[in-house]
């Protein structure tokens, strides 16, 4: 276990202040209360420390995004030297700030080739909802004002603002607010463990694209505007899709004239081995929401990538474009984000996380599959999930599904090795910068956790 200092005097009062004041995201808040929340004071690398000082390894990259690591200076500088200069302006009223165009032009070079604009937001929510906007807002100026409808994933995440979580295909959040809006349905996802592992998994992979298929017919053709989704899944449990999902998926959107809309707020910045998922699957996407590893989670910004297809159509036949916020291309975080591009760079940490340390973290990644708790070890790049199962063979899952997960998630923590719990899916994350030795580290350490879960399992049983 994680070494736990004496409680602190400070942290039951952060403890205290946080329960009487901070409502936080996605979060049982009687429950949370209870508990205390942990604090977390400071980090470095790939570790983060609480206030009573533990050190834990962070496996999420923060909330998917701190791809650089934590305790870069030159962020902090860039940041610093930024709010010296302006630290504020916004880019309505035909302005523009050096940063905000910098960044503008330095995503045109590290982009996809038909990327050759981009929409300013403040968050992955954000730039989802700047799609819904864009896509309809492109079938009107071509003369299909009718083509609104999107289409999206079933345990899909696109963000938590009214037009993200109605994209998104969370259960759980449609319920909790009249969801989704109107305009927006949802397909199978290609979750083949979750959904059939008994097919052979190209067979499920071509079923699910053909679901797509299936939709627009249901809808009518002339009524579909676009179908968005992440290259993997990742909130909904890290979904590797089958080979053969997206090569079908993009023929049918060519041939059915829709766009396709690729959200890479998890999947961009180098998590599965390139620098956009996009690539890693062969996609050609109309646009790219963005977020996360944009700034390596230093600064809040996120941002659409406009395709060629859009963005002429938009520049050429429309007029004022009603949208936008008080911080898009905010110049301090268009700074960072900058930075922190250069950084990921010139110092080629991408590709050395794709030629060295992703392959050595799948390999001993998929050594926990042999774990009696683990029905499948599954990842990409530097992304990976397990599915915890009551029993393999025959294949038994939990019940209520979620309590697992949530236990194994603790136990992880106090062992110094943060690791998330999706029901009862146990993902990682990590910052792009991590060593051979962290990933012998994680790997012990969620070895350990899974030993510990099952022992708790199998009192609770006796």
């Amino acid at each position: 276990m994680a070494q736990t200092a004496p409680r602190q005097p400070h942290t039951s009062g952060w403890q205290s202040q946080d329960s009487a004041h901070h409502l936080h995201p996605f979060t049982d808040y009687k429950a949370l209360n209870a508990k205390g929340s942990r604090i977390i004071t400071h980090a470095e690398g790939c570790y983060i420390w609480d206030s009573e000082g533990n050190k834990i390894l962070d496996g999420m990259a923060g909330l998917w995004c701190v791809n650089i690591g934590y305790g870069r200076k030159e962020l902090a500088d860039a940041a610093y030297a930024q709010m010296q200069e302006l630290p504020y302006y916004n880019n309505f009223f035909q302005c523009s700030t050096p940063p905000a165009v910098e960044l503008s032009a330095l995503l045109a070079e590290l982009t996809p080739p038909q990327f050759k604009h981009v929409f300013f937001t403040g968050s992955g929510s954000e730039s989802n909802d700047t799609v819904l906007r864009m896509v309809r807002y492109y079938w009107k100026l071509k003369g299909k004002p009718y083509k609104k409808i999107i289409i999206a994933r079933d345990n899909a995440y696109h963000g938590s603002t009214v037009a993200g979580a109605s994209l998104s295909g969370m259960k759980a959040m449609h319920a909790q607010g009249d969801l989704p809006i109107p305009g927006i349905a949802h397909i199978e996802q290609p979750y083949h463990f979750g959904v059939a592992p008994e097919m052979d998994v190209n067979e499920f992979g071509l079923r699910a694209a053909r679901a797509l298929e299936r939709k627009i017919d249901e809808l009518g053709e002339c009524n579909v505007a676009a179908f968005i989704a992440e290259p993997i899944q990742g909130a909904g449990g890290v979904i590797v899709p089958p080979d053969s999902y997206w090569p079908e998926i993009k023929r049918i959107c060519a041939e059915r004239d829709i766009l396709l809309v690729a959200d890479e707020v998890i999947t961009g910045f180098g998590r599965l081995g390139t620098w956009f998922g996009s690539q890693h699957y062969g996609i050609e996407p109309d646009l790219m929401a963005i977020a996360k590893g944009l700034s390596s989670g230093y600064q809040p910004i996120g941002g659409v990538l406009v395709g060629d297809k859009v963005a002429d159509v938009l520049i050429g036949e429309g007029g004022e474009f009603f949208h936008g916020f008080t911080y898009s291309g905010h110049p301090v975080a268009a700074a960072v984000a900058a930075t922190n591009l250069r950084i990921l760079r010139d110092e080629r940490i991408i590709e050395r996380a794709a030629e060295d340390v992703s392959p050595y973290l799948q390999r001993r990644w998929r050594e926990l599959a042999d774990h009696p708790l683990v029905g499948e070890a599954r990842g990409v790049g530097m992304v990976a999930a397990l599915e915890l199962v009551k029993s393999k063979s025959p294949r038994e899952d939990f019940a209520p599904a979620g309590k697992v997960g949530t236990l194994c998630r603790d136990i992880c923590v106090e062992n110094g090795l943060v690791m998330r719990a999706v029901r009862d899916t146990m993902i990682i994350s990590p910052p792009l910068v991590l060593s051979r030795e962290q990933v012998d580290e994680l790997i012990e350490k969620a070895t350990r956790s899974l030993d510990q879960a099952a022992t708790r399992l199998g009192e609770v049983m006796r």
